[in-house]
């Protein structure tokens, strides 16, 4: 990238390591259902910003006829390709410059990316630039303004402010850190950009080692499918799932 790259998974199999041996089971179909919800049905070309090996290809291999995996890792780009081969075709590089045209793309998502980005505006305006006028982009965002970072910060354990709108960087999470956003400073990007908000999503409302010792995945799925649009207006999920569409001309 051509900005900091602050996590980079070559030669890292994130697909065993961070999914498969771990219980995400829930995140993994939370994540799911919300891009159920928010992807159009029917598009021509389309990409999975940050996809990865393809870990949500399944919620859009069908809706549509064109699709590509674009991720700065090759490690994982090369897992993708074994596991769709022709389905799919991947491209590498820096989501700060996006190999695709001016108005290439029908339609985009871009979900457990935004936690990596040191410039979100930037970013952002790279994905308004690739996508065609009507097109819609599926975009998910860290959100530092959760329940328990609101708690840590009251009770004095975390310095990190959740209520004001200056990105949180992490450094106890990694060496160079995870940022989070506040909702508010991340939708003012979306409107200077130039989208239109169409929807948002409260998503992984219960994301929570205690809950998943309590409650079957089963049954946290069930109470996050009701969870994900009620609970959206007070934005306090890990992850905000926003839908948004480029205006026609």
């Amino acid at each position: 990238m051509s900005e900091k790259v602050i996590s980079d998974y070559n030669g890292y199999d994130y697909k065993t390591e961070f999914w498969e041996k771990t219980n995400r089971e829930y995140e993994d179909q939370s994540d799911r259902m919300a891009i159920r919800k928010l992807l159009p049905k029917r598009m021509d070309k389309f990409a999975d910003i940050g996809g990865g090996y393809g870990r949500l290809a399944g919620e859009y291999l069908k809706r549509a006829h064109k699709i590509y995996i674009f991720d700065y890792s090759k490690t994982e780009l090369a897992q993708a390709k074994e596991i769709y081969g022709d389905k799919i075709e991947t491209k590498a590089g820096d989501i700060y410059k996006l190999p695709f045209k001016d108005n290439e793309l029908d339609g985009l998502m871009m979900v457990r990316v935004t936690h990596h980005l040191s410039d979100m505006p930037k970013a952002i305006a790279e994905l308004y630039r690739v996508l065609k006028p009507g097109g819609v982009a599926v975009i998910e965002v860290a959100n530092k303004r959760t329940l328990p970072k609101m708690a840590r910060y009251i009770t004095g354990k975390s310095k990190v402010n959740p209520f004001d709108k200056k990105v949180a960087n992490y450094k106890e999470i990694s060496k160079d850190g995870f940022y989070n956003y506040h909702p508010k400073y991340v939708e003012d990007i979306f409107k200077k950009v130039g989208f239109n908000q169409e929807r948002v999503l409260s998503v992984s409302n219960f994301r929570s080692k205690t809950l998943k010792k309590v409650f079957r995945t089963n049954n946290l799925v069930k109470m996050e499918n009701a969870a994900q649009q009620i609970l959206a207006p007070v934005r306090f999920a890990p992850s905000i799932y926003y839908k948004l569409r480029k205006p026609e001309k």
